[in-house]
């Protein structure tokens, strides 16, 4: 999995890493029980400060996504699934709200949304 970084944008880099690894996780680019990179060989294949990555795994950890052992590292949980987080929801809430003052109407919203899930099962 490749990952990209944009140090201009507003998102906090450690949040970047967690979507695309969420990302990477649900479009099968990420399997359950393969081992992720230690947090220093990441931070310097990638160019970013240890404690960035430190701080996105400890969030995947949080919400499970990844599990971690001292002596094994970290890898992607066997177990995905339980709840959303509220963040998440929250976050789509308003995504939806902009698109309807945007114009767009509920069928298109849904259409979207399949439109976007389906894009991700097929990668």
């Amino acid at each position: 999995m490749i990952l990209k970084f944009d140090f201009s944008a507003s998102d906090p880099l450690y949040m970047q890493l967690r979507n695309q690894i969420v990302v990477g996780i649900a479009e099968g680019k990420l399997a359950p029980g393969e081992r992720l990179p230690t947090i220093r060989a990441l931070a310097d294949e990638c160019g970013i400060n240890m404690m960035t990555v430190s701080k996105a795994y400890q969030l995947l950890k949080q919400e499970g996504y990844i599990e971690t052992d001292r002596r094994s590292g970290a890898c992607i949980a066997r177990k995905q699934g339980g709840s959303v987080p509220d963040a998440t929801m929250k976050t789509l809430r308003i995504c939806i709200s902009e698109l309807r003052l945007g114009g767009m109407q509920e069928e298109e919203i849904v259409r979207l949304c399949r439109s976007m899930y389906r894009e991700g099962e097929n990668k």
